[in-house]
């Protein structure tokens, strides 16, 4: 068991976390996908059914939705990743691309970044947006039975709120599950965790008695750290009887695993739609 109190992770300083984690580093286009991302997204708006709904008082506590035909339907709310500091859901709603043809409808998150919130604040503000969701959809006649999904530090706020009874299921991709090594490395210098706070917002030691499905999505080619993270959760859940699978994804690195769910034959936007089907 690793020892908050230590200067190192699993024999990782600080130096060497940064490397562990850094996702852009071993994807050359990395800013290509950015920009291709905010391109094609711009282009899935025209078919949004609401822009920027509130959830909140503060500039970022919005979504977006993006409605199927058929009101009972399950929504994905999908929350982008950039470790709490970057990014933005414009840049990432093109996800709603391999969602909305499987029948699917799509809400689109975004939350306060670091250092304008804590962690505390910007795990708090998932979970509101969950249940803001539920109560809007309820409100819009639409079945409040929602599926999470994220990518990276997005899979890590939609783990911090699976447990509101909203939550059907959930599909994470290449999350962060225990926020130790993070507070060692130079991201934490925007997010200002301590150790308490790495722990208490941490999934792997803060899971609830009940939870729904929960698929556990990786690039194969992803760094070492960002499988094991998954991995390590798993068993963590697996240990505790809840229903977990543990979905790599070949040939996928850190970005290009997303286009697997924007691409409704892609790997993870068939995984998304048969969870939708097994909660229908």
């Amino acid at each position: 068991m690793h020892n908050p109190a230590s200067s190192t992770y699993r024999g990782m300083d600080r130096a060497a976390l940064d490397v562990a984690y850094n996702n852009r580093a071993v994807v050359p286009d990395w800013e290509g996908y950015l920009a291709r991302w905010r391109a094609r997204s711009d282009v899935v708006y025209g078919q949004a059914s609401a822009r920027d709904l509130a959830y909140g008082p503060a500039p970022r506590q919005r979504l977006d939705l993006l409605l199927a035909p058929d009101p009972q339907a399950p929504t994905v709310l999908f929350l982008h990743g950039g470790y709490w500091q970057w990014n933005d859901k414009e840049g990432q709603a093109f996800v709603a691309e391999g969602l909305l043809p499987r029948g699917l409808s799509v809400a689109v998150g975004e939350y306060t970044l670091a250092p304008q919130a804590s962690i505390d604040d910007i795990c708090a503000e998932a979970r509101a947006q969950v249940a803001f969701l539920a109560a809007e959809l309820q409100r819009r006649g639409r079945r409040p039975q929602l599926l999470l999904c994220g990518i990276s530090t997005g899979a890590h706020l939609m783990a911090c709120a699976l447990d509101h009874p909203a939550v059907r299921g959930a599909l994470l991709i290449s999350g962060i599950y225990d926020l130790e090594p993070i507070r060692l490395s130079s991201l934490n210098d925007a997010i200002g965790m301590d150790a308490g706070a790495a722990r208490r917002n941490s999934p792997l030691h803060a899971i609830p008695p009940q939870l729904p499905p929960v698929v556990l999505a990786f690039g194969a080619e992803e760094r070492p750290e960002i499988r094991r993270q998954s991995a390590d959760y798993a068993a963590a859940l697996q240990a505790l009887g809840h229903r977990v699978e543990v979905l790599p994804v070949a040939g996928a690195d850190h970005f290009s695993v997303l286009e697997t769910l924007a691409d409704p034959a892609g790997v993870l936007a068939q995984r998304m739609r048969r969870l939708a089907e097994a909660v229908a």
